[in-house]
């Protein structure tokens, strides 16, 4: 285990920004935009518009999915010329369903300083606007573009007894909420867009009451959905059963066999020779 106090050594900062209105900033984040050398940033013509708001100069260097492990290293020469350096998304957080994990990572290995300030997040405004239960909750982001990929998150999902968070794009909207109907159930959700912006709002509901009802406006939805309220008591099953029960919601042998052995905290091959010899 290596401890590291926070000193005066060049740093790493992770500033929040604004998901919609500009005044969702901290005075710690804006004193901290003042003071760094560079500002690391997803997208420079995005960024330019919170400096120039408030009235801050500085360099920019751009760092996205693309780039991030190639910057890493002009990151880490900076520090070394004792610069300080400030990473900034587009909006809220960064590393949250955002770039900032590869070089954050990189510069901890290396012995530096990164400093992570509180601020604007979409997914807790979401949370505790939802109606939903808050405590204990999971937070997924974004769920697999691919379909078959997508799925077989939700048949992870579907077993959590606690309210989960998702991310999600306009024109996917749609289809993911059949997907989750058809796997998850017919469960309690709420649908935050725009969160402050003009035009935030919120909708409450059943999944179903959403598929082909949903009005497809710009920015990304958050997702609060609620848990699994149907927990099976797992002990009372034998292995047969449980790996029957899985195949009969649709699940392939195999992928049932990994599910068993992942509820009751076994190797998976004991599970299969367990299922193929008395079954």
């Amino acid at each position: 285990m290596r401890q590291i106090s926070y000193d005066d050594s060049p740093s790493l900062y992770l500033i929040p920004t604004p998901i919609g209105n500009m005044e969702d900033i901290t005075y710690r984040s804006l004193n901290t935009l003042k003071m760094v050398d560079i500002i690391l940033c997803e997208d420079t013509r995005e960024s330019i518009k919170l400096l120039k708001y408030y009235d801050i100069n500085k360099k920019l260097v751009a760092c996205h999915e693309f780039n991030e492990s190639n910057i890493k290293e002009y990151v880490l020469n900076e520090l070394k010329n004792g610069k300080n350096i400030g990473l900034i998304t587009d909006q809220g957080t960064p590393i949250i369903s955002d770039p900032g994990y590869i070089v954050s990572r990189f510069i901890i290995e290396q012995g530096y300083n990164v400093i992570s300030l509180p601020g604007a997040t979409a997914f807790v405004p979401a949370l505790t606007s939802s109606g939903l239960e808050p405590s204990p909750f999971l937070f997924y982001g974004f769920l697999n573009s691919k379909q078959s990929k997508m799925k077989e998150e939700l048949n992870i999902l579907k077993d959590y007894p606690f309210t989960f968070i998702l991310y999600e794009a306009p024109h996917r909207l749609n289809n993911t909420l059949k997907v989750m109907l058809d796997i998850l159930g017919d469960r309690k959700i709420a649908i935050s867009r725009e969160i402050s912006k003009i035009h935030e709002d919120v909708s409450r509901g059943t999944i179903s009451e959403f598929v082909d009802n949903i009005d497809m406006l710009k920015g990304e939805f958050v997702l609060v959905v609620e848990g699994n309220k149907n927990i099976i008591n797992y002990s009372e099953l034998d292995i047969i059963e449980h790996v029957n029960l899985y195949i009969s919601d649709g699940l392939s042998e195999m992928d049932s066999i990994k599910k068993v052995a992942r509820d009751r905290n076994v190797p998976k091959s004991e599970i299969y020779k367990y299922y193929h010899k008395n079954k």
